[in-house]
């Protein structure tokens, strides 16, 4: 692309030098580096996707020599197949299914209620709680029943 030696490069930084100073000449070349660091990323990037148009267009048009897959024709099979499947569907399911009004499925919080999912864990939190009663340390105070 462009033909920069070591003798250019070496001027360039010495012109720099005298120009921007020595406190400045560090910032200016970090500056430098991100700038470049950036061009290159972008042309990177912009050479990638252009070869991976190229090779989606190279790989449509072998389907295309090839008489490979039809979008149009797939599109029409599936179709069709549906609509055989459904001159079928009264072997598989009988007219009574397909009339009668099934109630819609509870909601969630109802349905874990009737299977007593929550009696299960209002108990198993029961048990927990007087465990850990019996486990706590208790005050003992001078009562009737505990005098010796």
């Amino acid at each position: 692309m462009f033909d920069i030696g070591f003798m250019e490069l070496l001027i360039c930084g010495i012109i720099a030098l005298l120009v921007l100073g020595p406190e400045r000449l560090p910032g200016a070349a970090r500056s430098a580096g991100r700038w470049v660091g950036r061009t290159r990323r972008l042309v990177r990037q912009f050479t990638s996707e252009l070869d991976r148009q190229i090779k989606a267009e190279e790989l449509k048009e072998q389907l295309r020599k090839e008489g490979g897959i039809d979008l149009d024709g797939v599109e029409k099979n599936v179709r069709d197949g549906l609509s055989k499947a459904r001159d079928y569907e009264h072997l598989l399911v009988s007219d009574e299914d397909k009339r009668s009004d099934r109630p819609a499925p509870p909601a969630r919080e109802e349905a874990l209620e009737e299977a007593g999912y929550y009696a299960e864990q209002d108990a198993a939190a029961a048990a927990e709680q007087r465990a850990s009663d019996s486990d706590a340390p208790q005050d003992k105070q001078a009562t009737p029943e505990n005098r010796t």
